[in-house]
């Protein structure tokens, strides 16, 4: 009993100080959909760690966030938001876009 009572107490403090060390170093960037345009149009995001990418449509119709770099094709409907994880990418400069208005809805993700 004495040698599990260290123990337990360690794993209660563990629970609750939160995340581990490499689900914190992991980012979130917003981007957003208003008037079939996204913004930011461009944004950093540091090279070789996965991120989370969270779309908000702030339009009443749905959009698309695609990308061919990324291999990502995810809907987000008229007033609501989805998540979606990048990476980890190596340096470059990755396109995205929305398949239902691509003239307008472009954008790049520049991993540095």
């Amino acid at each position: 009993m004495r040698r599990l009572l260290p123990r337990l107490i360690l794993l209660v403090l563990l629970a609750l100080c939160g995340p581990l060390p490499a689900q914190a170093e992991e980012g979130t960037y917003t981007l957003t959909i208003k008037d079939h345009r996204f913004a930011p149009t461009e944004f950093e995001i540091p090279a070789g760690r996965k991120i989370t990418l969270i779309v908000k449509n702030l339009d009443s119709t749905p959009e698309e966030f695609e990308s061919l770099e990324l291999h990502r094709e995810k809907v987000v409907t008229g007033g609501q938001e989805i998540t979606v994880y990048v990476g980890p990418l190596r340096p470059g400069r990755y396109e995205f876009f929305g398949d239902f208005n691509p003239q307008t809805a472009r954008g790049h993700i520049v991993a540095k």
